[in-house]
């Protein structure tokens, strides 16, 4: 297998940074196996599935690639801290979901907040998309915009008429979407917490929670001073 390819794009009105890269693990098969050992568990409120734990060594092996892009793309000259990493497979059927996980999300309101996804489908899988919130127009939503953009959503949802709860896959009355990124097997996306993403599930996906079948990803979440 070659080695990384990393590629640099801006997304959107407000140019966000989102780096690509593909053949990021040099044994991404080997990652599969582990997973196919560990215990999945419900991964908490936010997020539509289950997690485990990665291989020790994960990120002492990808943690050089890494560093280089943060400093090279986002500019972080301090310490960078590892806040969570694992194992993820989304499970959760459309009629499962609450009204936050059908809309764009953002992983952190705290400046310094970064994201990594791994896609460790071999046949390839959905990927992440970003979006633009109409009303607002903002992107990313930090501390400064949090107010101002939560009550504006809070808003939209009570002028909405209901639907069908569903994994949001493309433009909506209420989103734009600015940029999607399949998920390529060995690919890896890291980009700012603050972007409002979303897994770009498809309506019809088949969700089964065996990481051999699943749509396995590694997801990781960074600080910087």
């Amino acid at each position: 297998m070659s080695g990384p390819r990393v590629v640099a794009r801006r997304v959107g009105k407000e140019a966000e940074p989102v780096v690509i890269i593909d053949n990021f693990a040099p044994d991404p098969q080997a990652l599969r196996d582990f997973a196919a050992g560990q215990p999945f568990a419900p991964a908490g409120r936010h997020y539509p599935g289950i997690k485990a734990a990665l291989p020790p060594d994960y990120m002492r092996s990808q943690g050089p690639l890494i560093g280089k892009i943060l400093r090279e793309v986002f500019g972080v000259l301090g310490k960078v801290s590892v806040l969570e990493a694992d194992f993820s497979i989304v499970t959760a059927a459309s009629d499962q979901l609450s009204i936050e996980q059908c809309l764009p999300h953002v992983d952190a309101l705290e400046p310094g907040r970064l994201a990594l996804v791994q896609y460790l489908v071999p046949e390839g899988t959905d990927g992440t998309a970003f979006y633009r919130h109409r009303a607002t127009g903002f992107e990313t939503v930090d501390a400064g915009r949090s107010t101002a953009y939560f009550a504006s959503l809070q808003r939209n949802l009570a002028a909405a008429e209901a639907a069908p709860r569903s994994y949001i896959a493309g433009d909506t009355a209420l989103f734009e979407q600015t940029a999607l990124v399949p998920g390529v097997f060995n690919r890896a996306l890291l980009y700012r917490g603050r972007m409002l993403h979303s897994g770009a599930i498809a309506r019809d996906a088949a969700l089964p929670a065996d990481p051999a079948r699943g749509r396995l990803t590694v997801t990781g979440f960074f600080a910087a001073a």
